[in-house]
């Protein structure tokens, strides 16, 4: 049975296609076309094919063993912690960062610690409650997939927590940092049971990919 190895749409598919071709991974070439209706590909090795899924989607698909391995964002592998993973390798694409940003005329004005409880929008609800927690603020999430900066401004929630690359959209609706709660960037992940079952079909992807990130 081949390995699958689960890809995510959108700009991490595009930073990791030298990747891939540096660790001899060469998917048919519609894999990186998002119009494509297709979403499993052969590559150049027949014992290995790809999938393309939602970025959020590729933690689920290895930690349940559909694929045993996969490219996923570090903000991915926070919000599910999935302890079916195992992610030896940081791939240094895809970096940014988790923060939590507020209406810039409001920005420093309110003391979290002494709100009996804080509404927050964003599509990490682990991450945020974990974040605000640790403060001792009770944080009511309101789970939103996307337009997380209409949010404070249409009273839906006081703050965001949200991934931020370079800020811009932050900026472009009146909003600001106020906190980075991590920086992370694209890991490659292993299912611990195939890593186990096969371990010298896993463990010379690992190593390739290790080859491919040597300077």
């Amino acid at each position: 049975m081949s390995l699958v190895i689960a890809l995510p749409k959108g700009r991490i598919l595009d930073e990791a296609g030298p990747l891939l071709a540096r660790a001899g991974i060469y998917p048919e070439a519609d894999y990186a076309d998002e119009s494509s209706r297709r979403l499993r590909f052969p590559t150049n090795h027949p014992g290995l094919d790809a999938i393309r899924v939602r970025s959020f989607d590729v933690a689920t698909f290895v930690a349940f063993g559909a694929a045993q391995l996969g490219i996923c964002g570090g903000d991915v592998l926070m919000e599910f912690d999935y302890p079916e993973i195992y992610a030896p390798l940081d791939l240094g694409i895809g970096k940014c960062r988790i923060s939590v940003a507020e209406p810039k005329d409001e920005a420093g004005s309110t003391d979290f610690t002494r709100a009996s409880a804080l509404r927050v929008a964003s599509k990490y609800p682990n991450v945020a409650k974990k974040h605000f927690a640790a403060r001792g603020v009770q944080a009511e999430i309101v789970a939103l997939n996307g337009s997380m900066e209409l949010a404070p401004g249409l009273g839906l929630s006081r703050v965001i927590v949200d991934l931020v690359q370079t800020g811009s959209t932050l900026k472009a609706n009146g909003l600001v940092e106020t906190d980075v709660i991590a920086q992370v960037s694209s890991k490659l992940i292993v299912n611990r049971i195939a890593l186990k079952t096969r371990p010298d079909e896993v463990g010379a992807w690992i190593e390739a990919f290790r080859k491919a990130l040597a300077p």
